[in-house]
């Protein structure tokens, strides 16, 4: 007779192969912090406190540091502090934890970098489609900005950093904080919910939000809750690091506007007037679920319940299976 197969979420539950003393993440969350908010922002700093001693004002909004700095660099220098908050999560899991990158990252024996690229590329597929079709629908709500020079270095430069942006913000939100709540609350929806309220309010300060209002807080609450159960289901971050890397690469280079966080030496200029649209709530109520269900079925997801919102195994269960193995 063929072995059974205990069909669980082993995602979480990474966390027990390296030391997950609550007292540890706490430390690790303020170790990663200061990586990434202290440690990181000093170039940012240093650049605009040099540049402001010649124009005698310090910008404290993002367009005017933009301004001073130019997009370019300051784009350069704000995406620096994300590869050292990047680089202070995986210093804390490897040294405070005990625990290896691929434990982090997923419950497989490797990282999947198919599915980072699928994920990637199925995301940019539908954002250069629905960007075009809004060019072509709406033409004057678009202003044509290509520049070659500044666009090949902003190229350069968000190839190379924005996926240390966005997998910062992954390994982080989706890892550190998921498998550390998941441990000490013992289910699997408390820190899907926790996680995607403080990725979402982590935008709460965001030029979008002092433009549209708090109703975009539903889209990036919601994209919180997506990468959150696209995680917990598909047992890994791979899927969640290549949309995220995906979406933040395509603003970047394909369309800025004066009142969004990214404001680059993009192909197009959104010179509409932002009000709050369809596009907010089209991608968190339609495209959203629409990719859940297709990542579902390519990758067979079952157990939707007890993946999302069953109990996390204790520590003594995990091992025993692990020991036994059986095939998590």
């Amino acid at each position: 007779m063929g072995r059974k197969v205990i069909e669980k979420n082993m995602y979480i539950e990474q966390g027990y192969k390296g030391n997950h003393d609550s007292w540890r993440y706490l430390v690790g969350v303020l170790l990663i912090f200061v990586g990434w908010q202290v440690i990181g922002m000093i170039p940012l700093m240093v650049a605009l406190v040099v540049k402001s001693i010649g124009s005698g004002t310090m910008p404290m909004d993002i367009g005017g540091m933009s301004e001073l700095l130019g997009s370019n660099m300051f784009l350069f220098l704000m995406l620096l502090s994300f590869a050292f908050g990047l680089l202070a999560t995986f210093i804390t899991v490897k040294f405070l934890h005990k625990q290896t990158i691929v434990a982090l990252t997923t419950s497989r024996s490797k990282i999947d970098w198919k599915r980072v690229f699928y994920a990637f590329g199925i995301w940019a597929v539908i954002t250069l489609v629905i960007l075009g079709i809004d060019v072509f629908l709406s033409p004057a709500d678009y202003e044509l900005n290509f520049k070659l020079g500044p666009f090949l270095i902003l190229c350069a430069i968000s190839i190379f950093f924005i996926p240390l942006q966005t997998s910062f913000e992954e390994y982080f939100m989706r890892g550190y904080l998921m498998q550390g709540i998941g441990l000490l609350a013992g289910n699997r929806w408390i820190p899907l919910v926790i996680t995607s309220l403080i990725f979402g309010l982590l935008h709460l300060f965001n030029p979008e939000v002092e433009k549209l209002g708090y109703g975009i807080m539903v889209y990036y609450i919601g994209t919180g809750f997506f990468l959150g159960i696209i995680t917990l289901m598909d047992k890994g971050l791979e899927l969640a690091i290549g949309f995220h890397a995906a979406n933040n690469l395509l603003t970047a280079l394909l369309v800025t506007a004066d009142w969004t966080a990214f404001q680059t030496e993009s192909i197009y200029r959104d010179v509409s007037e932002p009000v709050l649209g369809w596009d907010v709530f089209v991608p968190v109520l339609v495209i959203y679920p629409i990719l859940i269900y297709v990542f579902s079925k390519k990758y067979g997801w079952s157990n939707w319940k007890e993946r999302l919102s069953g109990k996390v195994m204790s520590k003594e269960e995990f091992l025993s299976l692990e020991e036994n193995g059986v095939n998590l």
